[in-house]
């Protein structure tokens, strides 16, 4: 080829590049496929991944850059075109590296209600990120903060006119086309809106498009043939009771009450699982030999949850509630949508008419996943989590270990007089699992990973399933020692996220745990596989027990050839339709949720010197003196003893209230009252502390 040759090439490939970086269509089409590219890859860990989804389902991957490509054709209005494109091209950045790296650390993909709970998740960031990751972040949202400046003040402007009614109308256009190619490939089967494994979905119909349905597509879908008639014939007659504020059927049979109504308590352990249940792994020695021993002597089997990796409100949702949430949007959370504002028939409310006290306990934060708002519209009469906890143990990733619980579930059973109903929330099994070695001599050495650092984070997950089965023992010895009845329900909340497939699974599915139902007194043993939002269901059936309409559906018409569609016309009537199955009537009412199950006391307040002493009850490390809602450096000296660190008036002492103080400032109860004479006098007094 002659250099002149080559010229001319240049000279083409510059008119080219010139043309196109002058057509906002053409520019935007190219920009959208280059950035669907990366957006996969970043989801896949893989560029090969990435464009094997390009070339082996073509119509799936230029869908997914029609989304891009759209939200890129709004340059069009603008004349700082260059800035708008760095914008909306950050953005999708952001969404797949965001992605990625929470696929590094758990199975379930980056959804919109990630964004919701952004204020919970920053707070556990240092839980996966180390601090030289989360700086990394952090430089690359000053970058891209600082890239924007440049461009709104240094990028050209288009020049001459902007016709905007004409490029309006091609967005409008290019709008028109995306809706007609969603719901062609909808209608075609060439993607879907029903995911039954969000992760699978993602790599299936790619990034862009499911992100988008975890935003747009949200709730329940009002059922085809949704109509009274159709809700209340799902049941026959004497299946369902009067139950607190509505009566289902005039004619409905009688309440059943059982010979024995034994405390009941459900344990869902974080991320637990029986890991002889792992194919092609040698243990030096049992991992969780109290917890298989269990399996083998008690009701027990296979437990699908709806999950892997993470998700564990949603598991916890299904169970208490009866409800499946494949019913919801993808990725969603009720507990973040509907169940902030709507009371949800639950195990709570059921058992209450049975005279039941409801207790949920979590070691873990109480805002998270907005527990302390939701439990009220399930039913609990009190709820404590670690901010009421003291002497709590960490793992090595910072998260409670589950040995707390213990006293916890004793000291909720001890607090009232009649039956208890406890939902036990476990945290120590959560993830990530470090790749290098954190703990020198672990319980167990397991074989058969190919590298390292997956052998590794394994055994770190061992280590604590180990403690978690150790605690399961002290657990179940203190309550067969009880004079109580006492049935306990344990199972774990998903897989860990540790990249495991349905193939590495015995029973080949990844989406399956186990559960088993001890009792201290006999219990006939069953063997039967289930779904979560049928455990509840299940145990009350050997309990001799139907509460609840939904429990009452599992337990007739699991077997119906209908079941799902009538539970998802029976979950959209209860929260979402006209109440058809309760007459109409609001069935609930929130409780007045009390946050500990033993209400923190102030009794009075000293001053010694410069400093004031608060006296009282039930105190702990997340206990700040409080005026007025202005929260004041607090010393935690013990839980009757707290010692304010920071300068206070005596009017302010006077006013001196306890809150107990969450991350982020989130207070969750506030202890005395404000002016309260008693207070004055004590700490005016100027009694020795030591002394009282």
């Amino acid at each position: 080829m002659e250099p002149h040759d080559e010229l001319r090439g240049l000279m083409r490939f510059r008119v080219l590049f010139e043309k196109l970086m002058r057509n906002p269509i053409a520019l935007s089409a190219v920009l959208a496929i280059a950035l669907n590219i990366v957006i996969e890859a970043a989801g896949r860990h893989s560029v090969l991944e990435a464009l094997g989804f390009m070339f082996t389902r073509p119509p799936v991957f230029l869908l997914n850059a029609l989304i891009i490509f759209l939200t890129l054709s709004t340059a069009m209005l603008f004349r700082r075109r260059i800035l708008v494109y760095a914008v909306w091209s950050v953005f999708w950045l952001a969404l797949g590296v965001a992605n990625g790296v929470i696929l590094s650390y758990r199975m379930t993909p980056f959804t919109m209600k990630d964004l919701s709970l952004l204020e919970s998740g920053i707070t556990v960031v240092p839980s996966y990120l180390s601090k030289l990751q989360i700086g990394i972040v952090i430089a690359a949202m000053a970058m891209s903060a600082l890239l924007f400046i440049a461009l709104f003040i240094f990028a050209p402007k288009k020049q001459g006119s902007i016709s905007r009614v004409k490029n309006l109308g091609a967005i409008v256009l290019i709008f028109a086309i995306s809706v007609g190619s969603l719901f062609s490939a909808v209608k075609f089967n060439v993607t879907g809106t029903v995911f039954g494994n969000l992760a699978y979905a993602y790599k299936d119909y790619g990034v862009a498009y499911c992100f988008m349905n975890t935003w747009l597509n949200t709730g329940i879908k009002r059922p085809l043939g949704y109509s009274e008639y159709s809700v209340r014939t799902i049941f026959n007659k004497g299946e369902l009771q009067t139950m607190g504020s509505y009566e289902l059927y005039s004619d409905a049979g009688a309440s059943t009450f059982p010979k024995t109504l034994p405390n009941i308590i459900f344990l869902q352990m974080e991320s637990f699982i029986d890991p002889s249940e792992m194919k092609g792994l040698t243990y030096s020695e049992e991992p969780a030999p109290w917890f298989h021993s269990m399996r083998e002597n008690y009701s027990s089997g296979y437990l699908t949850v709806p999950s892997i990796g993470a998700g564990t409100a949603n598991t916890e949702f299904e169970v208490l509630s009866g409800m499946s949430v494949k019913f919801f949007g993808p990725g969603e959370y009720p507990y973040k949508s509907v169940l902030k504002d709507v009371t949800c028939e639950s195990m709570a409310y059921s058992l209450k008419e049975l005279g039941y006290t409801s207790h949920a306990i979590h070691n873990h934060r109480g805002a998270f996943y907005n527990r302390n708002q939701v439990f009220a519209n399930l039913g609990f009469d009190t709820f404590t989590s670690i901010e009421y906890m003291n002497d709590v143990l960490k793992t090595p990733r910072n998260w409670a270990k589950d040995g707390v619980l213990t006293e916890q579930v004793l000291g909720a059973m001890n607090s009232t007089e009649g039956k208890d109903f406890i939902f036990a929330i476990s945290v120590q099994g959560h993830g990530s699992y470090p790749e290098k070695q954190v703990i020198e001599n672990p319980y167990v050495r397991v074989s058969g990973f190919e590298t390292e650092a997956e052998t590794n984070a394994f055994e770190y997950y061992i280590q604590q399933v180990r403690e978690m089965d150790d605690f399961l023992r002290e657990l179940t010895e203190q309550l067969d020692s009880m004079d109580e009845e006492v049935v306990l329900v344990i199972y774990g909340d998903h897989l860990p996220a540790l990249d495991i497939s349905d193939e590495d699974m015995k029973n080949g599915s990844s989406f399956e745990t186990q559960y088993v139902i001890w009792s201290n007194y006999a219990l006939e043993r069953k063997s039967n596989d289930l779904y979560s939002y049928q455990l509840a269901a299940e145990l009350e059936s050997q309990l001799g027990i139907t509460r609840g309409t939904l429990m009452a559906y599992h337990q007739h018409h699991a077997d119906d050839k209908f079941y799902l569609e009538k539970l998802k016309k029976l979950q959209y009537d209860m929260l979402y339709g006209n109440a058809y199955v309760y007459e109409g009537r609001e069935a609930f009412e929130p409780t007045e949720l009390q946050m500990g199950f033993s209400p923190i006391r102030v009794n009075k307040v000293v001053k010694i010197a410069d400093n004031y002493y608060v006296y009282g009850k039930g105190f702990t490390p997340y206990s700040k003196a409080s005026v007025n809602g202005e929260i004041f450096e607090t010393e935690f000296l013990s839980p009757d003893r707290l010692m304010v660190s920071e300068a206070m008036t005596d009017k302010e002492a006077a006013m001196l209230q306890v809150s107990q103080v969450g991350k982020n400032d989130v207070v969750l109860s506030v202890a005395g009252q404000s002016g309260d004479e008693e207070l004055w006098t004590d700490f005016a007094s100027g009694n020795d502390a030591e002394s009282e």
